[in-house]
């Protein structure tokens, strides 16, 4: 692994010598304290600089013992006074420690981000918000509100490595003061374990579940924070952006609460439709099955009860047993929303073509290298036939697809300058597919797939406004170019002040605002993708608009194929 070490530090370092430490705030002086009523309870948070953060505030019941497994349950009795000072303890993880041994290791010590750092609290009683907001606000502020859904594959993170400190700065200091929630959700086999079993019982989709009972604390509580209930924009990256679009197809776009909505506008970077199979299908209980095996219950009559009665460490291994993200299988993902009938009655994609979503404002777009960090993983790949078998045994396993992945990998020329991190001629490919199986990712999976997210909604809703980006602003680095999460660092983080950190910021806090990112900017006009199909593309020290047409035939031979 020497050779791997060497490599990937030349590439990921300058990121780690950016990226601050998440630290935790100092109390300072007198303690904000926050009185709510649903559930009743005292918050106390602490101070640091010109904000108030209150961490880990419990939004439900632990999901632990008779409850994991199950739908989050609302909290009930109150909580009397809560010391929300600390770092909040995160959902269970699909991994826990990085690990020089392995890719995955060295990604995490070295690409100084949160969507690979190491959490090592976690545990099941994780059901918590952090609310970070202006210093002093108070129930007449009614500040617009940023809801944080982070990301991780729906295998990883936690709100513990999100400052939202750094954000609500930054508004105060453009003139534009918000309040930041960030809500801890269930991952891997606790949030999102399906199969016949979990669908008879009713208890799949839990993390978005999770998400959605968050969002209603939020409408019942935000206020005494500072913040306007009925202003709340959404957002989200990766499976947290994924997340955002779940949460307008979530009840077929139902998302009034006691007469209101939810949530008003939508934010999503990297990540929109993710086509999937049934709760019940094949694929879903083959993981399903694989866990009952590795935790010993097969022979068990009631085989998801025998889950549940499980301690912690053995559940957890179990649950761990199935193939991560990172790693060969990449986004074939073990864990991932699927529709169930109930809570998200259908494959995404067939939702938004029926206008089964709520039809809110939005902003979506992608990395323009998302796929590399996808295809590290997948070294023994070097023929085009190997490209084809590969795709075809993680990602379309069923009969029949033979030769539509032959049409699919075909379309995608074996050749070195038209792979990613694009537009780098022959640099850049980390073995002898690496930039082909890197397009052909991230097309697929985010960057192609928003497109058709975009067209399907604009045909559904044509007078819903939305607009969309292609960030480039990392071009240059070394094998990942401007890859999946770097936004992380970039914009949720600012690490370089560049002109594309502001403008970005500048957008997105008109559009908290105003739900239109060109209200009261300097920056040059976003035009809504309906107008003419353009996107913003975010450079390090510039922004233009660009014809959303880049690989069309790829785009079409997809939408064809229905992939």
């Amino acid at each position: 692994m020497k050779w791997s070490i060497t490599i990937l530090s030349l590439v990921l370092v300058p990121y780690a010598a950016e990226a601050a430490p998440v630290e935790e705030f100092v109390k300072r002086g007198t303690s904000p304290t926050v009185t709510i009523a649903a559930p009743s309870a005292t918050i106390v948070g602490s101070t640091y600089g010109n904000v108030d953060t209150f961490n880990g505030i419990p939004f439900a019941k632990p999901p632990t013992g008779s409850l994991r497994l199950r739908p989050p349950q609302a909290l009930t009795s109150g909580l009397g006074t809560v010391t929300a000072t600390g770092t909040a303890q995160s959902c269970p993880q699909m991994f826990f420690s990085a690990s020089w041994s392995s890719l995955t290791g060295i990604l995490g010590e070295l690409l100084n981000t949160p969507l690979f750092q190491d959490i090592t609290d976690a545990g099941e009683d994780c059901l918590t918000v952090n609310v970070v907001r202006p210093k002093g606000a108070s129930s007449t502020s009614k500040l617009p509100v940023l809801f944080w859904i982070f990301g991780g594959g729906f295998e990883l993170g936690g709100t513990s490595t999100y400052n939202g400190a750094t954000i609500v700065e930054n508004a105060i200091a453009n003139g534009k003061p918000i309040v930041f929630v960030a809500v801890n959700y269930r991952v891997g086999g606790f949030g999102f374990l399906a199969g016949k079993e979990i669908l008879a019982d009713g208890s799949s989709n839990l993390g978005l579940l999770d998400q959605r009972l968050g969002l209603q604390w939020v409408a019942d509580n935000i206020a005494q924070f500072g913040g306007d209930p009925t202003k709340v924009t959404i957002w989200g990256e990766s499976a947290g952006s994924i997340s955002v679009l779940d949460q307008m197809l979530l009840y077929d776009g139902d998302n009034i609460y006691k007469g209101q909505p939810l949530f008003r506008g939508a934010i999503m970077n990297s990540g929109s439709i993710v086509p999937t199979s049934r709760v019940d299908g094949d694929a879903a209980q083959k993981v399903y099955d694989s866990v009952v095996s590795a935790a010993g219950c097969s022979s068990a009559s009631n085989t998801l009860e025998c889950l549940r009665g499980l301690d912690y460490t053995a559940y957890l291994n179990a649950a761990n047993s199935v193939p991560g993200i990172l790693s060969y299988n990449s986004v074939a993902l073990s864990y991932l929303p699927r529709p169930d009938g109930t809570a998200l009655t259908d494959s995404p994609e067939i939702l938004i073509k029926e206008g089964k979503y709520a039809p809110v404002p939005f902003i979506v777009g992608d990395q323009e290298d998302e796929g590399t960090l996808f295809a590290l993983f997948q070294s023994n790949l070097t023929t085009t036939q190997q490209v084809i078998d590969y795709l075809q045994s993680i990602f379309f396993s069923w009969d029949g697809n033979q030769t539509i992945v032959e049409g699919l990998v075909k379309i995608y020329p074996d050749d070195i300058a038209f792979g990613s991190p694009f537009r780098t001629g022959i640099l850049n490919n980390w073995y002898p597919q690496f930039k082909r199986l890197a397009a052909i990712l991230g097309d697929a999976v985010f960057t192609l797939t928003r497109r058709a997210f975009l067209n399907l909604a604009t045909a559904a809703n044509p007078n819903v406004p939305s607009w969309s980006y292609l960030s480039s602003y990392d071009y240059g680095t070394p094998i990942l170019g401007t890859g999946h999460g770097t936004d992380i660092l970039q914009v949720f983080y600012g690490i370089l002040p560049n002109y594309a950190s502001k403008s970005i910021w500048s957008y997105y806090l008109s559009f908290v605002y105003e739900l239109d990112p060109n209200a009261n900017t300097t920056y040059p006009n976003w035009p809504q993708w309906s107008a003419g199909k353009q996107l913003m593309n975010f450079q390090a020290n510039s922004a233009k608009t660009v014809a959303d047409n880049f690989r069309q035939t790829q785009y079409d031979v997809g939408a064809a194929a229905n992939l």
